[in-house]
């Protein structure tokens, strides 16, 4: 079974884009009605801008769904998906590649969703960490014991957790998370604490535009962030949508149950191949490539 997956946040290059809107007209036309709904040049900062200028979320967020949404489509009739998932702000990408929301929907919810990220960030001084080479117990525990706000943010895979909070609180996590016996413990380069309470502002704004956007029937099922789970129902998509901003990413279940399911060949739509190597950590066997067109 076909299995297409949808990178997130950290998987953009400076350049990214250029060789689909040189290649294709209908590239083109959908950057070209990009830049009218965003009411800016996206083209110019995602084909010459810096990668200081890339790594804003306001930026990142619909440049990474428009890489992802476009190459799909350039894909053609060979794009027949069985299940679908994505990475975080790969979720949107994913939920209009299956024909769940339409591609302008999709634009607008994910620059809704940037700025009400960018705008939780600067509310409260947050970070990230990932976690290697422990259990994911031992990182659950210690992250509970700590006085300020630190919580799992993404399970990536066995042993390869992010974790979210206060500047404070990931600082203590790491230092005692480096005495338990993480191999690494690596604070990241990011604008704030994704996937942690610290982003309940930007779940509330986001929450009525996601709810008042239509949601259809998607072409397939779409395995889900928040539960990991295999979702049709547009209704409790639009819930796990919402609970995606505070709540965990699931990645290590969505593969996991994508596996048990069926799925044996797995695409990965977007820049970067960071997923595909994540689903050899779980089965070295499996078939991933990159969408090519």
């Amino acid at each position: 079974m076909n299995a297409y997956v949808f990178p997130g946040q950290g998987a953009q290059y400076v350049g990214m884009g250029k060789d689909l809107f040189d290649s294709s007209s209908k590239a083109k036309d959908m950057f070209n009605k990009a830049n009218g709904i965003l009411k800016f040049k996206i083209t110019d900062v995602m084909f010459e801008g810096t990668e200081e200028d890339l790594r804003q979320t306001k930026v990142t967020q619909p440049a990474i769904f428009l890489h992802s949404v476009i190459l799909s489509r350039l894909i053609g009739p060979d794009f027949k998906p069985d299940m679908v998932a994505g990475h975080s702000l790969g979720e949107f990408s994913a939920l209009v590649a299956n024909k769940t929301l339409s591609f302008e929907d999709g634009l607008k919810l994910v620059t809704k969703r940037a700025a009400a990220m960018q705008k939780a960030c600067e509310l409260e001084p947050s970070t990230m960490a990932a976690i290697i080479g422990l259990d994911d117990d031992v990182v659950e525990s210690i992250c509970s014991g700590i006085k300020d706000v630190v919580v799992p943010a993404n399970y990536n895979s066995p042993g390869q957790i992010v974790i979210s909070g206060s500047v404070g609180g990931i600082e203590e996590a790491v230092d005692k998370l480096t005495r338990a016996g993480a191999k690494r413990a690596l604070i990241l380069k990011v604008g704030g604490a994704f996937h942690s309470p610290l982003m309940e502002p930007a779940r509330t704004e986001l929450a009525g535009a996601i709810n008042s956007t239509k949601f259809g029937k998607g072409i397939c099922p779409i395995y889900q962030n928040v539960t990991g789970q295999s979702v049709n129902d547009p209704e409790i998509i639009k819930t796990n949508l919402v609970a995606q901003l505070t709540s965990p990413v699931r990645w290590t279940r969505i593969m996991q149950n994508m596996i048990a399911d069926g799925a044996n060949n797995i695409t990965e739509v977007g820049p970067g191949k960071v997923l595909q190597g994540l689903f050899k950590k779980i089965d070295r066997k499996i078939q991933t490539q990159s969408a090519a067109i």
